[in-house]
């Protein structure tokens, strides 16, 4: 009810929480407990079924026994995976939250299972909840044999390695156990790390061509696993062709896929024919970390097949000239540069001492809107994701529940200030295979990690906004714990004078269509490996993580950007109309004190820019760090179809008719656009022609102008003209009684510009 009261903007905003988080809070039997600080503090009952011996089962004999263990708390039941062993071992950990198990017993079954139905082998005498002792991350309780029994407590074959312990989170064997209240485990995932790859082909030689009569057309083609570059033509028609040119390639460790050089003749009647082929192993190639040159090599052409390089070493064969390196000095970029968590060289050697901890508790979501139907209501399953540098983690899956709580807390090394955290919620479409549905993403938090104070813990509710073709919808609230520790305060200012990319960005710098090429391929990488973990990343979510469709043309994100620029420029017209009266006095006392101490005018600036930020000090971001803006960001516009055009597909899917009205739209907000960036054009340029007697007469009298102002600042002094004008400038609206423009702005505005040279 409190939530509908609000505003949609007051909704969107972040909300500071005081959840009782393990630093201030001390349960009782878990002294020493500290390492997740950060988070509530959630008991569990960890039952650990390690094995069984001396089983006896009919199907023993003929291999058929298919052996589990069943774990039952109350209304909780888990059970282990069917070995078919009479001496099974399952080594399996379940975790039963204590707040949700209403039951004083655990009881553990084993049975079989047949053909006929789940045959009971033995249990073990049930276990006393209340006497369950309890154990911190660093001691565990060893597992312990204990007999089975039958149905009537009386004496069965078999015995059973079973530990049972009450623990927290915090628990070292926590994040690999089966949970009562989640559907997946919780799990980290380390990206692959990622290579340039640079080939420049140099030349060729002894190509045999199959028609000598005609002048060849030849390219070289190389692929590298799915990524496949081809050279321009040669410019030398002949057997010997030139090419030196540089191809650019990505590759993962190890390196499992090979370097395929073919040289190819595409001028045979529209055939490609091909007159060699080469495979390099880029395991072998050399690794370059700076700018010194790569030693070039001669590789072996089979026309044949894929030949290996010494087989053919004494023979007369075609030969390619090439230099082959693994780019160090270079990071691989995967995301969006504005919001990188990650940049570091590839080469190891280049690396700098890390110079803080970044940790973040992501302890619950609120009221997060159901994702699918289910019986008379909605459900949703929800799990976040969080990516940081090398190192992404998964949060367990919660199921149906609009309130989850993970209360899960992870840490990360920290190598440079400017880097973004992102942490996103997802809703589990595969734990019950909704018809092949994607994860969908339910929204996300970034985190500039130079916009944490040192030591400070920032606990707040973010809202999870996802930007529909309808416009900004809020899908729930997600409560955040973040803490960043710095360790090295010289190392963190001095990476404030140091480039932002590795220095071969620099050296030589890659075109931004490469950059976004190269992206592409770095993605469908790192989508492949996550995809092939347990529990896997899919690619949507990569895709949803890496935001992979940001650089994708938007109306909104253009209109966005243009108010940005314009609202910056509008706060020195506040200044000049008073409204901002604060800035505008204090404009007036730096002009009086400029006006009585003119040699401390250097002096006077930065002084009067340190009270400034003194003065901003207690409005400033730690207190409530930055957070997606809708209304900034034009998330809330009015018209429904500009936010339609932009989730259209490309080509576009719409009717002409459609496709039609929304070109007139932007020809008519592109006017605009075009009519701001005209006058400061225009008004550049006229200055210009002060000097350059684009006028005639406007000239002249600027020159007249310009002596007279000489020869007046030289028998008064600069700081009474100043002072004049600036008082001038400043004085408040009502003392401008006449609104005609000024002389000078007539003048000015009469100046030829360069617009007579543009065509209508």
């Amino acid at each position: 009810m409190e939530s509908a009261t609000k505003t949609p903007q007051e909704a969107f905003l972040l909300k500071e929480t005081r959840p009782p988080i393990g630093a201030t809070m001390k349960l009782p039997g878990y002294e020493g407990i500290c390492s997740y600080d950060l988070v509530e503090q959630m008991e569990y009952i960890f039952v650990h079924v390690v094995k069984a011996v001396d089983l006896p089962t009919k199907d023993a004999s003929n291999g058929n026994s298919n052996l589990y263990a069943e774990v039952k708390l109350g209304d909780y039941k888990a059970t282990t995976r069917h070995v078919k062993d009479v001496n099974p071992q399952w080594d399996q950990v379940f975790a039963f939250s204590k707040d949700q198990v209403r039951a004083s017993i655990a009881e553990v079954v084993i049975k079989d299972k047949t053909a006929l139905g789940d045959e009971f082998i033995g249990k073990l005498p049930a276990f006393d909840l209340n006497q369950t002792p309890k154990c911190n991350r660093q001691i565990h309780l060893a597992p312990q044999w204990y007999k089975l029994v039958g149905i009537d407590e009386d004496a069965a074959r078999g015995e059973l390695l079973l530990g049972i312990w009450m623990g927290t989170q915090a628990d070292k064997i926590f994040p690999q156990a089966c949970h009562s209240d989640a559907a997946s485990i919780a799990g980290e995932y380390l990206l692959p790390k990622l290579w340039y790859v640079r080939v420049n082909v140099i030349e060729a030689q002894d190509l045999v061509l199959s028609d000598s009569h005609r002048l060849p057309k030849l390219q070289v083609l190389a692929v590298i696993g799915n990524q496949t570059f081809r050279t321009t033509t040669s410019a030398f028609k002949g057997t010997n062709p030139m090419w030196n040119e540089d191809l650019l390639f990505i590759a993962a460790e190890p390196f499992e896929e090979h370097l395929v050089l073919t040289v190819e003749d595409i001028g045979g009647l529209g055939r490609h024919e091909i007159l060699g082929r080469c495979m390099i192993p880029l395991q072998q190639q050399e690794r370059r970390l700076d700018q010194r040159p790569v030693v070039s090599r001669w590789f072996s052409l089979s026309r044949a097949g894929i030949v290996d390089e010494s087989r053919r070493q004494g023979r007369f064969s075609s030969r390619i000239h090439l230099r082959i390196c693994l780019e160090g000095g270079y990071h691989v970029l995967s995301e969006a540069t504005n919001y990188c968590s990650d940049l570091k060289p590839t080469g190891k050697q280049l690396w700098r001492a890390p110079i803080g901890i970044l940790e973040v508790g992501v302890i619950s979501a609120h009221g997060l809107m159901p994702m699918r139907k289910k019986n008379n209501g909605g459900r949703t399953d929800a799990y976040c994701v969080a990516k940081y540098g090398t190192k992404w983690v998964r949060t367990r899956t919660i199921t149906d529940s609009s309130n989850p709580k993970w209360n899960e807390q992870h840490r990360w090394e920290v190598f440079d200030p400017f880097t973004v955290i992102t942490i996103a919620v997802f809703d589990d479409y595969h734990f019950h295979d909704y018809g092949g549905e994607n994860d969908s993403g339910m929204g996300k938090v970034r985190i500039r990690v130079s916009t944490l104070e040192s030591g400070q813990i920032n606990r707040h509710r973010y809202p999870l906004l996802v930007l529909h073709s309808s416009g900004v919808e809020m899908k729930g609230e997600i409560e955040l714990v973040v803490r960043f520790t710095c360790t090295s305060w010289i190392n963190m200012l001095q990476l404030y004078s140091r480039p932002l990319l590795p220095k071969m960005h620099y050296i030589y710098p890659l075109s931004v269509r490469q950059l976004d090429t190269l992206r592409d391929i770095a993605t469908q990488i790192i989508s492949n490996r996550l995809g092939k973990a347990e529990p896997p990343l899919r690619k949507e979510i990569v895709d949803y993580m890496l935001d992979v469709d940001l650089n994708i043309w938007s109306l909104r994100k253009s209109m966005a950007n243009f108010l940005r620029f314009m609202n910056f420029l509008r706060w020195f017209d506040q200044i000049y109309k008073w409204e901002r009266p604060f800035l505008t006095i204090f404009f007036h006392i730096l002009l009086t004190t400029l006006l009585l101490y003119p040699k401390a005018l250097p002096s006077i600036i930065f002084f009067s820019l340190f009270l400034i930020s003194i003065w901003n000090y207690r409005w400033r971001r730690a207190w409530h760090p930055p957070h997606m803006d809708s209304h900034l960001s034009l998330g809330d516009i009015d018209d429904p179809d500009d936010l339609d055009e932009e989730f259209d597909t490309f080509p576009t899917s719409q009717p002409s008719y459609i496709v039609k009205m929304r070109y007139d739209r932007l020809r008519s907000k592109g006017s605009r656009i075009q009519a701001e960036l005209e006058e400061w054009a225009t008004i550049g340029e006229r200055f210009q022609s002060l000097i350059t007697w684009a006028d005639p007469r406007a000239t002249p009298v600027f020159l007249l102008f310009c002596i007279c102002t000489s020869v007046l600042l030289y028998f008064i002094e600069f700081r009474i003209i100043a002072a004049i004008l600036g008082f001038y400038l400043l004085r408040h609206p009502w003392l401008r009684i006449i609104k005609f423009p000024k002389s000078l702005v007539n003048f000015f505005t009469r100046l030829p510009s360069k617009d007579d040279f543009m065509y209508l």
